[in-house]
């Protein structure tokens, strides 16, 4: 399996002076997602975690409703780069063929290859869950999240995706190049390991833009929560899809956006207009 990270010789300017040396840096693969020997999507990816990878691209995208609709899987390494090949249970291999298109991902995109407006603007699941959760677990999550990223503290190149449980921690962490990615690893790493999302909620790394919305509501995410700020278009669809939008999560405070309801209040917190 190929390596997530890879050293490379790089110079240094530092104190008026070139310096020799080395970097962690993060590799970057392509890709490709097959089903029944069709092509689907080729996306620019970390090569780690990759059956985490096939099945939440899968959940996310709507191919798949569970895991077990994938009969067979196999990571094949090519040369330039691998492919993820899987054979559907029917009726989803005959849905999937009707519906197949081509999708060429760069790391940064989530909405590549989408063919109407209507598809990218696509109305999302709603999401019903009546969770509960404290200004406190959110900060903690914060802080968790910056202690397990592996590969970032490594390169500081990588985003994170995380499922928080109030009175558990952590659940998953799963990394990528793309923000995206991570967050159809974790979604897969959450459907394989048989973890329900409701009573907890996600953070990510990122900013939090429709696309991340639209996947976090397709696996029924209650709660996201982004160290980065959301675009307009992310809080209109969290407020239409139930999700309980929080940003700029720090680890002493945070935005809410969205559906407040979920957040419970402390003693010691106080709303103040401002």
């Amino acid at each position: 399996m190929l390596d997530p990270t890879a050293n490379v010789g790089r110079t240094a300017w530092r104190a008026n002076q070139l310096i020799a040396g080395e970097r962690v840096i993060p590799e970057e693969t392509a890709v490709a997602f097959t089903y029944g020997g069709s092509s689907y999507a080729v996306m620019m990816a970390t090569p780690q975690d990759l059956h985490d990878f096939a099945i939440g691209f899968g959940l996310t995208e709507g191919i798949i409703d569970s895991p077990a609709e994938v009969e067979s899987f196999e990571v094949i390494e090519q040369d330039i780069g691998v492919e993820l090949r899987m054979r559907l249970a029917e009726p989803h291999a005959g849905t999937f063929s009707e519906r197949r298109r081509y999708l060429a991902g760069p790391t940064g995109c989530g909405l590549c290859g989408i063919e109407s407006l209507g598809e990218a603007m696509r109305v999302p699941r709603q999401v019903r869950d009546d969770v509960q959760i404290s200004p406190r677990d959110v900060m903690q999550a914060v802080q968790a999240l910056d202690a397990q990223q592996d590969i970032h503290r490594q390169t500081r190149a990588v985003h994170a995706a995380a499922f928080y449980r109030p009175g558990e921690g952590l659940i998953a962490l799963r990394e990528d190049v793309g923000r995206h990615n991570a967050l159809d690893k974790l979604a897969g790493a959450l459907a394989r390991s048989g973890q329900p999302t409701h009573g907890g909620f996600g953070i990510v790394s990122s900013r939090l833009s429709i696309e991340m919305i639209q996947k976090a509501a397709a696996i029924s995410i209650p709660v996201m929560v982004a160290v980065s700020a959301p675009t307009a278009l992310a809080v209109r669809t969290a407020q239409a899809a139930g999700i309980t939008l929080i940003a700029v999560a720090r680890s002493d405070g945070f935005e809410i956006f969205t559906h407040p309801q979920r957040i419970k209040e402390e003693a010691s917190l106080h709303v103040v207009a401002g």
